[in-house]
């Protein structure tokens, strides 16, 4: 069962919808017990980081999630799931994040353009091959954003995906069994749609 994490701050329908369209049955839940007994985990998120971290940890959200990455679990964050999945942001200094990857989430700088970072732009994939999120994409394929903030990860081989946006800015982590984005697959037509696809094909086990 995939269980999409309920913590008050996400596009969590659009997700589900997006999933069903696949053919998926999905469950919503806030109980961290769901989630300690889902086979797949995703972690979406619109709005601000600070916000979003107290309700996790409020719930006992956060330790269910951090104990799923732990666990080998297939986890996918998207958005604002993808920072809270780092140590920190610069968006609330002071407040830690999941701490699921190493590194820190930080403003977009875009001299001459609009921030927030919204619509349409190209994914430059490092880690397309079998097995991975962009599994049979075709080349620099779009998907939809809407940002203000990005991590940076500490370790530069974390990244799977990146986008320019008045300089590289990252678009998708992974390691192990543990997936995110900074774009919303849901929003992102057949490219988005392949992208969950090929997420709820991922093999689990890897524990961290």
């Amino acid at each position: 069962m995939i269980v999409i994490v309920d913590y008050g701050m996400g596009n969590l329908h659009s997700v589900r919808k997006a999933f069903a369209s696949l053919g998926e049955d999905v469950a919503i839940s806030s109980r961290p017990e769901d989630v300690a007994k889902a086979e797949r985990v995703i972690l979406p998120g619109v709005g601000a980081f600070g916000d979003a971290m107290q309700r996790l940890e409020a719930t006992g959200l956060a330790e269910a999630c951090r104990a799923a990455a732990r666990a080998g679990k297939p986890m996918l964050g998207i958005c604002l799931g993808m920072q809270l999945m780092f140590d920190a942001s610069e968006e609330d200094p002071g407040v830690p994040g999941l701490g699921i990857f190493s590194g820190t989430v930080r403003q977009i700088i875009a001299p001459g353009l609009k921030v927030p970072h919204m619509g349409w732009n190209a994914l430059k994939v490092r880690s397309g091959g079998a097995g991975s999120l962009f599994t049979g994409l075709p080349e620099n394929p779009f998907v939809y954003f809407v940002h203000i903030y990005h991590p940076v990860p500490d370790d530069p081989g974390l990244s799977t995906a990146t986008s320019e946006y008045g300089g590289e800015i990252t678009a998708a982590v992974g390691r192990e069994n543990v997936a995110a984005v900074q774009f919303h697959p849901e929003k992102s037509g057949a490219v988005g749609l392949k992208i969950l696809d090929n997420f709820r094909r991922i093999a689990g086990g890897g524990k961290r």
